[in-house]
């Protein structure tokens, strides 16, 4: 587009001058960081080590695909946190027992 070529097209404005809206980045940012504090919190207690376990192998892979489409800073912040959250998780749930029942 002209407006593209020329530079005039300011980062987060839209071309019809309305603010960009990045809901599926957003929730998935919001995803990552909730799945990624259940995991930690989950695989810290010995008795829900299960939980844990599958929240982590579940919020880490999601983060990572989160922050491979994320826009903004702050997106990448969250997902950042929710990476580790849920690694931290994962480790904490193999720690107590992993996946065994």
């Amino acid at each position: 587009m002209p407006q593209e070529a020329a530079g005039t097209r300011r980062q987060g404005i839209g071309l019809d001058g309305k603010p960009e809206t990045h809901r599926l980045q957003d929730a998935l940012a919001i995803a990552s960081v909730t799945i990624g504090l259940a995991a930690l919190i989950l695989g810290w207690i010995e008795a829900t080590h299960f939980p844990g376990a599958i929240a982590g192998l579940i919020g880490l892979p999601l983060a990572l695909y989160s922050q491979m489409i994320s826009e903004t800073t702050n997106e990448r912040w969250l997902n950042v946190v929710g990476m580790v959250a849920s690694f931290l998780g994962v480790g904490f749930a193999l720690n107590n027992g992993g996946l065994s029942l």
